[in-house]
């Protein structure tokens, strides 16, 4: 048995709560792991409101974890015992403390990542190496705009894009968030909670537009993000904390600079084991480097997961 936090009904946090679960032992492929550090990411947000579908309640949520392997399956040839491991992928259930999971979804920590920075960094870290590497190679010289730029994502973006040689301006709510953001390598920051952020881009830009703008926002900044955009530009939309983007004409690119548009998602750039590994090593790479910090925002305990939430 494991205990593990279940959600019990599609709505608010008071919904989560901690219960005795079966933990199978390992089928082929699989293996069982004594998980020590979960992440909590906004995205689980979605699942525990049913925003995401999921399977019906009462069901497991989070995904991403860091632990050790206890038992290991037939078939699995590049796992043992002991080994540490880290994973941010479905099924959904990582708010628990051991799970069985598929060996072909977790990739080993390296020797000086901590499992917290493991278990915090994989979504977060596996995103911005995606959008930042192979959505748009951000390449020196270039101009990036990152909205929600204090967030877990956005942080990780300021820091890598300034590593690679792009000037980053930073689109945040508050004067303690703008600092935070320029603590993190964010060149210029647009406070929109007094100003108008697509003004304050075109400034800083010396009016030619950016070239790359990361959008996770959605409906209430996805327009004037076009309108941040240069010619040819591409505007990278991944998220939508403010809500769905409403329909419009593919035209509007058209009219706003011949715009490239895309909305990735983490699976499509890790779908295969090659890629996982590759995108793995290259953000473990960068955190022991210093590239990029990965910043811990709190830590309780998993009878708290509500009030983690």
């Amino acid at each position: 048995m494991s205990r593990a936090v279940v959600v019990s009904a599609y709505g608010g946090p008071e919904n989560l709560s901690l219960r005795d679960v079966a933990v199978p032992d390992p089928g082929p492929g699989e293996v069982t792991l004594r998980q020590t550090a979960v992440g909590v990411n906004f995205i689980d947000v979605y699942f525990r409101t049913g925003r995401y579908l999921t399977p019906p309640p009462p069901c497991g949520i989070g995904g991403e974890a860091c632990g050790v392997v206890e038992k290991v399956g037939a078939g699995v040839a590049d796992l043992a015992v002991g080994d540490r491991v880290a994973y941010c992928a479905p099924p959904f259930g990582a708010y628990a403390e051991r799970r069985t999971l598929g060996a072909a979804s977790l990739v080993k920590v390296p020797e000086g990542v901590s499992d917290e920075t493991a278990a915090a960094m994989m979504l977060k870290g596996l995103t911005a190496e995606y959008l930042l590497f192979r959505t748009h190679a951000v390449k020196e010289g270039e101009t990036v705009v990152v909205h929600a730029a204090a967030g877990g994502v956005g942080l990780i973006l300021c820091q890598w894009a300034k590593h690679l040689g792009a000037t980053v301006v930073a689109v945040v709510s508050t004067d303690e968030k703008a600092a935070l953001a320029r603590e993190n390598g964010a060149d210029h920051a647009v406070v929109t909670s007094r100003e108008e952020f697509v003004p304050a881009v075109r400034r800083a830009t010396g009016g030619a537009g950016a070239d790359v703008v990361y959008d996770s926002v959605g409906k209430d900044t996805f327009l004037s993000s076009l309108d941040c955009a240069k010619p040819r530009g591409l505007v990278v939309l991944f998220g939508q904390s403010s809500g769905d983007v409403p329909p419009f004409d593919p035209q509007l690119l058209s009219q706003k600079g011949s715009l490239f548009l895309t909305r990735p998602t983490l699976n499509q750039y890790v779908a295969t084991r090659p890629e996982l590994v590759a995108a793995s090593e290259r953000l473990f790479s960068a955190v022991k480097t210093g590239t990029v910090k990965i910043r811990i925002g709190g830590r309780y305990p998993l009878a708290e997961a509500a009030r983690a939430h």
